[in-house]
């Protein structure tokens, strides 16, 4: 009985970069770490204004989730009278998360805009 044989892998090395296109990438590269940047120091400096935005999204999305889940009129009535409770955690929570994850995805979403692909 004869082995099997295998069939061997070859692994090709990717060419290097030119330097011009290597040093470019690197621009490209740093200036979307500073766009990033700039957003988180910005929403960070806007802190009050970015909350209002919240308060305003956040009254908004709980009557329509009310008046969509709860068409019942006493129920619904009832849900929106306390539906303010949670509002003060709800906006720390929020915010934490926004200043964490907003700048990347949105210098992603801008950096996709000005590709050419």
């Amino acid at each position: 009985m004869s082995s099997p044989k295998s069939k061997a892998i070859t692994v090709r090395p990717t060419p290097p970069l030119c330097p011009r296109l290597a040093a470019e990438e690197k621009f490209k590269q740093e200036k979307l770490h500073d766009t990033e940047l700039l957003l988180q120091d910005m929403f960070i400096r806007e802190e009050a204004t970015v909350k209002l935005i919240f308060d305003s999204l956040y009254d908004i999305g709980a009557i329509n989730i009310i008046n969509k889940k709860f068409p019942f009129p006493p129920l619904n009535r009832f849900l929106k009278s306390i539906v303010g409770v949670p509002k003060p955690i709800a906006k720390i929570l929020l915010f934490r998360w926004f200043v964490a994850n907003c700048p990347s995805l949105l210098t992603n979403w801008l950096h996709s805009k000005v590709r050419f692909k």
